[in-house]
């Protein structure tokens, strides 16, 4: 793994469901992440996604790619447009530093209106650090032991 490397990408259905789900788990009980009605009250056209959804999809999207032992070490990120039910995200990945086992990712989440969460993130890979391609997994997983898929 070098700098300059390119994750898979990783789609992911905004559906209500998930941005009920996502804000119930972080306890986050704003009107405008379950009501429609207040959300439209508000001057928004719908529900929309919360910052701690949106970050807990950027870890799992970083762990699906380094493996079950990737340590997530720093995570960055900034909202842009909203995440509504009905769209897609789309994340992306960009190694921009690779020092020993520790490697610095910059993540792009994209749907149909733009940006929804640009940022950076910072994974630690146990073992003798990164090797191979992209979404290969931890180094340190023996030849033909099963490693876990991306989702």
């Amino acid at each position: 793994m070098r700098p300059g490397d390119v994750l898979d990408p990783l789609v992911v259905p905004v559906t209500r469901t998930l941005i009920v789900a996502g804000a119930i788990a972080a306890r986050d009980y704003q009107d405008v992440h379950h009501d429609a009605e207040r959300a439209r009250e508000k001057g928004s056209p719908d529900i929309f996604m919360n910052i701690l959804t949106t970050n807990g999809l950027v870890g799992r999207y970083i762990t699906d790619r380094f493996g079950p032992r990737a340590v997530l070490r720093a995570v960055s990120i900034r909202l842009g447009a909203p995440n509504y039910p009905g769209d897609t995200m789309t994340l992306t990945g960009t190694v921009t530093e690779v020092d020993g086992a520790t490697v610095r990712v910059r993540v792009v989440g994209a749907n149909g209106l733009g940006h929804h969460v640009t940022g950076t993130v910072t994974v630690d890979v146990p073992g003798d650090g990164p090797t191979g391609a992209p979404g290969d997994g931890p180094a340190d997983v023996p030849d033909g032991a099963p490693r876990e898929a991306s989702r």
